[in-house]
């Protein structure tokens, strides 16, 4: 490792601890789930024979299924209060997981209903898939939203989205919205849990009602406003390494929309054929009140053709999001760990976090630093330091363990760490973090896939 050391570090600034509120969130969707349970445990008197065993599991299914919709739809509104301090990963992880749940409720659901009914009818299970979906109210619409929704689950399996483009994912997952419409209705029809129960439907709605009005706020009202009143567009791109490029971004009043260093947006360049799709990028220097800068790598078809954009460009941005800024540090002692395209939202906060910073940059060679000059006028200045750990000559790869931390930052326990990078990257740090002694309360990250 390489290291430029410029003196004295800056004098520390008081720091106030904030705790993420990723326990209490979770907390309130648990709850949600017992709640719906209760439904059917209120609404069931007796459970009799394998059909009643079957018909019963298929309601609590299905009525679980129905919850798990609106959180997943709810985890996509973008609500500040998630993206900002939980976390974005975080809040995408949830999101994740709350697909996987929906899906296997889904089909649990309908295996069990059916399974149930034809036990009751002496029928066959086809005979019965027939009958419920032509003949039970709403249910060719639930049908439609079924398919929709697992077509969504599997593009949204990891083996098949390497296998296609964002835009074809992005658009088939906005499809999530028309599958839980066309699905919601034959819930309340059929639901034994809602038929003449007007408090227990009335909650229904509201949950509904509630998550879409969050939609609508967050993912349209909000970025309509904040587009109409700053008036981005693209006022530079400049090269910083190869394939890693900076877009200078220009509009009015930037300073109303309160983001901070480590936070990033969600970038539609109106030009270059870029404008079908919202790709976050973090910004990668403090933001001015007039000029905001990102810098993006070639990883996919869309970061490529960001160094081909025009002085002059529309933008239209949505955000700030990220929870990796500085009112997240307990500690003086700050160390950051940025790999790759990681060191973006790090670099920015590099130069403005209070108190003793250190950064360590892992990257292939030299050739792959980027903004590393910044990086070193940084240090000089504020009297920081800044370690690489690049590749040897013949491409080995330096690993950062538990023992090499310890060695290199003696007290790192006492040490805020702030990790960005890729998503194999970020963990491996934070488990040798936590290997030496660094507790989760002082470990910060977010992290991407490649």
């Amino acid at each position: 490792m390489t290291t430029v050391d410029a003196g004295r570090a800056a004098p520390p600034a008081p720091v106030t601890a904030r705790r993420s509120p990723a326990g209490p969130v979770l907390a309130v969707l648990w709850a949600g789930a017992a709640a719906v349970v209760a439904l059917w445990w209120a609404d069931t008197a007796s459970v009799v024979g394998t059909a009643g065993w079957l018909t019963g599991a298929g309601r609590i299914a299905g009525l679980l299924c129905g919850y798990a919709c609106a959180v997943l739809v709810g985890l996509m509104a973008r609500v500040p209060l998630l993206e900002r301090r939980t976390g974005s990963d975080r809040v995408a992880r949830w999101h994740a997981m709350a697909g996987r749940y929906t899906v296997c409720l889904l089909l649990a659901h309908i295996a069990l209903i059916l399974a149930g009914y034809a036990a009751q009818d002496r029928a066959s299970l086809w005979h019965e898939a027939v009958t419920v979906v032509l003949d039970y109210p709403d249910m060719l619409k639930a049908t439609a939203g079924t398919v929709i929704l697992l077509a969504v689950g599997v593009t949204s399996a990891r083996a098949v989205r390497r296998r296609t483009s964002h835009e074809f994912w992005y658009y088939v997952h906005l499809l999530t919205y028309a599958a839980v419409f066309l699905a919601f209705f034959h819930q309340l029809t059929l639901g034994n849990e809602f038929n003449g129960k007007p408090v227990a439907t009335a909650v229904w709605y509201a949950l509904y009602l509630g998550v879409a009005a969050l939609v609508l706020w967050y993912r349209i009202l909000t970025p309509v406003r904040l587009n109409r009143r700053h008036q981005l567009r693209v006022d530079s791109v400049h090269q910083e390494a190869p394939g890693v490029y900076s877009v200078v971004v220009r509009g009015r009043r930037l300073d109303e929309l309160a983001a901070r260093p480590g936070q990033f947006f969600r970038w539609r360049f109106l030009g270059q054929g870029l404008g079908w799709t919202s790709t976050p990028y973090s910004l990668s220097a403090p933001p001015r009140p007039d000029m905001m800068r990102i810098t993006v790598k070639a990883l996919g078809d869309h970061s490529a053709a960001v160094a081909l954009l025009r002085p002059g460009t529309r933008v239209w941005a949505e955000g700030p999001y990220g929870s990796l800024t500085a009112d997240r540090a307990t500690s003086h002692h700050c160390l950051l760990i940025a790999a790759g395209v990681g060191i973006t939202p790090l670099r920015a906060l590099f130069e403005t976090l209070p108190g003793e910073v250190t950064l360590l940059y892992r990257a292939r060679g030299v050739e792959d630093l980027a903004l590393g000059g910044e990086l070193e006028a940084i240090a000089r200045r504020r009297g920081a330091q800044v370690l690489y750990a690049l590749n040897g000559p013949r491409g080995e790869r330096p690993r950062i363990t538990a023992e090499s931390l310890r060695a290199a930052f003696p007290g790192i326990a006492g040490h805020d760490v702030y990790i960005c990078g890729p998503h194999g990257f970020a963990r491996e740090v934070y488990e040798a973090l936590r290997a030496a002694g660094v507790p989760d309360r002082r470990i910060h990250h977010e992290s991407f896939e490649l």
